[in-house]
């Protein structure tokens, strides 16, 4: 009698392996079959059953789908994942108008839900996407915009800060009462047809980089009254001049208290105004001349040694470039910068206010008085200055400025 059959492990295994491989690829193929069905219009039906049980791609994809539903909408305002709501809030203030506008009375309700929803989201991503997505509409409802701007977070306040219509007077002057943050400042100057009272309240924190966005926002009204406080104190805040001198609705008496102090270039700019009568452009052009006669009796006259201290600071730097006295300015980068100083004195003839920036950077000294040294001691004009980023910060990068460095001769 023959030995009954006994089935092969190794075969059996690899059957078993074989199954799982398949199960595996099944799988595989149905996650991806539903993340592209999840981006098509499959129908309403379909694509919240995707959002409710697929995987992230695949609820982020119904996110993003402009087909998916209001109810499905609605629910992903509760999904787990951060990326599925940022792709809903991406898509609702892109569609919202039409949402909005068409839909059945039920169904706005849910978009608004939807709305509401996203602009309480725990994620600050998720807010400050909506915030984006919605700064420029006028079909929102006003307690989102207003909450989304008082929000603790400035990546989600400052997009309706700067641009939402639905913000009234009311609403910027009591985020300016309660603001501490420059950029909530910042955003609320560079809002188009600012009225004066907002900006009365942004001058009365004098934030000088806020101020300088505002100076320079023609379409921003400013009282003569507050444009006099300002021009007081550009005085001592270099970053306002420029800003200050380019703005319309200057008074003769504001144009001759800037000719005091800002830099002879700024002058001649004021005495090119078309805006101005000829009483005020004779003193202008009577102190440009003095000015220019001041300044050239300073570079002729040699600064004795005596006459500079042993170490030199940003203070001393200052009050050498509001002086004009370029010998002491020459001293001072040289030392400051371990620069010869022969090649300062080819940096300040060069008229390049790169190549000025970056000696300034490498002396260690700030980009306010690196702005001082182009216009009083450079005598640079126009289009030939260099300006501060954001008021304060250098305009060009380390790897720019150290390029600069390399090619005036300055060894790293």
């Amino acid at each position: 009698m023959s030995a009954p059959l006994r089935s092969d492990p190794l075969r059996f295994d690899e059957s078993a392996v074989a199954a799982k491989a398949a199960l595996l690829l099944l799988e595989a193929r149905a996650r991806e079959a539903g993340h592209e069905l999840a981006a098509t219009d499959a129908g309403e039906e379909v694509l919240h059953f995707l959002a409710m049980n697929g995987a992230t791609a695949t609820r982020s994809a119904v996110a993003a789908n402009p087909a998916a539903g209001a109810k499905t909408n609605l629910a992903l305002t509760n999904d787990s994942e951060e990326c599925v709501r940022v792709s809903l809030a991406e898509k609702i203030g892109r569609l919202l108008p039409g949402l909005l506008s068409s839909e059945a009375e039920h169904l706005r309700e849910r978009t608004l839900e939807t709305l509401n929803a996203l602009s309480r989201d725990k994620a600050s991503a998720v807010r400050a996407t909506l915030s984006e997505a919605i700064k420029h509409l006028d079909n929102v409802p006003r307690p989102i915009v207003q909450r989304l701007a008082r929000d603790a977070e400035t990546i989600v306040a400052l997009p309706v800060l700067e641009y939402s219509p639905l913000l009234d007077d009311q609403d910027l002057l009591e985020i300016l009462t309660a603001a501490r943050a420059t950029d909530i400042f910042c955003a609320v100057a560079r809002r188009k047809g600012l009225s004066a009272d907002a900006s009365d309240a942004i001058v009365a924190k004098f934030d000088a980089k806020a101020v300088a966005i505002l100076v320079g926002n023609e379409s921003a009204k400013i009282r003569n009254a507050t444009l006099d406080k300002i021009v007081v104190r550009a005085a001592e805040v270099a970053e306002l001049h420029y800003p200050l001198v380019l703005r319309a609705d200057l008074s003769p008496g504001l144009i001759r208290k800037l000719a005091r102090f800002v830099g002879t270039a700024l002058i001649e700019m004021l005495a090119m105004r078309d805006d101005i009568d000829d009483e005020t452009r004779a003193k202008l052009k009577t102190e440009l001349k003095a000015r220019i006669e001041e300044e050239t009796a300073d570079h002729k006259a040699p600064v004795k040694e005596t006459a500079l201290p042993k170490q030199f600071d940003e203070a001393f730097v200052e009050a050498a470039a509001d002086a004009g006295q370029r010998d002491s300015i020459v001293a001072a980068l040289a030392k400051m910068g371990r620069v010869e100083t022969d090649i300062v004195r080819k940096v300040l003839g060069s008229g390049s206010a790169k190549a000025l920036t970056a000696l300034a950077w490498r002396a260690g000294l700030g980009m306010r008085t690196a702005f001082k040294i182009q216009c009083a001691i450079m005598h640079l004009r126009g289009g030939s200055l260099l300006y501060a980023r954001g008021g304060s910060a250098y305009p060009l990068s380390e790897d720019d400025m150290r390029w600069q460095l390399k090619y005036i001769g300055v060894p790293d």
